[in-house]
């Protein structure tokens, strides 16, 4: 165990191995193509092969292929082995050394049911997909939840389309505008309890740590505002991405807040990542 632990660890003290295994990290529980990750972390495709053999070959990451793609994912487990190690195997069994069972008590800690669970949406630009979330969450969960939603990159102006699929889907749209993250960084920011980023390009960023340890999610969703052809046919992407996260958005009000722990809340957040709208 203790050769496994520090193989994982030599692995790691590579600044650009660790970058690849802090990508996939954020990334959890999508799988990337080695194309992705090269084009995210600007590294050479040789050098990132070598990177993620590296990572593969102790186990923090898992390999799949797919045609002929390979595809990666982190591998959660591992990386719990190692923190696990780090914490308690190393300490010697000294009290004055360990430090405390973080994990046991972020995991079982509940969340607070005596108000408003706040929740924020990230994308690039919160200017379309954030926005939608945002909206559809006051929507449906305003008595349990407050909606808020940003962009790693300020935008101005929000998406006119995306505006208009809000109002013909009825929901309010008086409350919106383009936020940055930065927003919600400073000390008089509300705290999160979930922090669900809905586009790849945000989840690729390494934000800064948010206070108060919010479960954190990625639900990427492609960029209705980049869709090609017809107005209608643009439209129609909008309104795609409206259902999907609104069913997405359902599944969440729906989780049993009041009995669940945080890593049971956890998983079920992860898993509602995977899910897409009922086929016709």
């Amino acid at each position: 165990m203790e050769s496994i632990l520090t193989d994982r660890l030599a692995t790691l003290s590579h600044p650009h191995r660790m970058a690849v295994f802090r990508l996939l990290m954020r990334r959890c529980p999508d799988e990337l193509p080695a194309g992705e990750i090269v084009s995210v972390l600007g590294l050479k495709p040789s050098s990132a092969s070598v990177y993620l053999s590296a990572l593969t070959q102790t186990g923090l990451i898992s390999q799949r292929r797919e045609g002929t793609k390979l595809l990666y994912k982190i591998n959660l487990a591992a990386a719990g082995e190692v923190v696990t190690g780090l914490f308690f195997d190393c300490c010697g069994g000294r009290a004055d050394l360990c430090a405390p069972q973080l994990a046991d008590l972020i995991q079982t800690a509940p969340l607070p049911t005596d108000k408003k669970l706040n929740v924020l949406f990230i994308c690039s630009g919160n200017s379309a997909r954030s926005i939608l979330a945002e909206a559809i969450l006051r929507d449906i969960g305003n008595d349990r939840f407050n909606a808020y939603s940003a962009g790693t990159a300020h935008r101005s102006d929000l998406n006119p389309t995306a505006i208009d699929v809000l109002l013909a889907n009825g929901l309010d749209t008086t409350q919106l505008r383009s936020k940055n993250v930065t927003e919600f960084q400073g000390p008089d920011a509300p705290q999160m309890d979930f922090v669900v980023t809905v586009c790849d390009r945000a989840a690729n960023e390494d934000c800064p740590t948010w206070q108060g340890q919010p479960i954190a999610s990625h639900w990427g969703m492609p960029d209705p505002a980049s869709a090609d052809g017809t107005i209608t046919q643009k439209r129609l992407a909008f309104q795609q991405t409206f259902d999907a996260l609104r069913n997405k958005i359902a599944a969440f009000t729906s989780l049993s807040f009041e009995s669940l722990d945080r890593s049971a809340l956890q998983k079920h957040v992860d898993e509602i990542s995977k899910l897409t709208l009922p086929k016709d």
